[in-house]
């Protein structure tokens, strides 16, 4: 879908896109600006080359130039905040787009070829969505735990630090409640 004049900028903007991934670091504000605007002239110059094909073919690449623009805004939305909420935004950005997409090669087919075929993207679209309801589920239980534990925590020190008196029980207090969060 890119030209050789496109194929810096790609480069560029998928280095920009992939800046925080795994470390989660938050990227800068003129970065992230930057990066924005370059995305959304790429999927632009992406979605003009769909110009040149007819019918379905033409269908299918817009759909992909719209889903992979949408996918790379939330990436890039997710490595500006670093949020939960947008984390989550991506992820289902992933899969909305990765239906989307899928219906519309669908759109080939006919009968009950495509009848399976908009079935199976369906099936796809409602695991994923499932596996992010659940992983939401599983680290929800994760921070209820770890609370759970820090206050256990701070009150045993606590406890401790009653046998204490004057300066010496005000810094045990201070002390834990630094160390447990409280």
């Amino acid at each position: 879908m890119t030209n050789r004049f496109n194929a810096p900028r790609l480069l560029c903007s998928l280095a920009l896109v992939g800046l925080a991934g795994a470390a989660s670091a938050n990227i800068t504000k003129p970065v992230y600006s930057a990066a924005k605007d370059e995305l959304k002239a790429m999927y632009k110059t992406e979605h003009d080359n769909c110009g040149s094909m007819a019918g379905n073919a033409k269908d299918v690449c817009v759909e992909r130039s719209k889903g992979h623009e949408k996918v790379a805004l939330a990436h890039l939305e997710y490595q500006y905040t670093g949020t939960i909420k947008d984390r989550n935004h991506y992820l289902e950005s992933r899969f909305e787009a990765k239906y989307k997409l899928a219906k519309e090669a669908c759109d080939d087919k006919s009968g009950n070829a495509k009848d399976v075929c908009v079935a199976d993207a369906k099936a796809e679209h409602d695991k994923a969505k499932a596996d992010l309801k659940a992983n939401k589920a599983i680290a929800e239980a994760q921070n209820d735990q770890l609370e759970a534990k820090l206050k256990a925590d701070y009150k045993a020190a606590n406890e401790r630090c009653d046998s204490l008196s004057g300066n010496l029980k005000d810094s045990c207090q201070a002390s834990a409640k630094a160390r447990y969060f409280q």
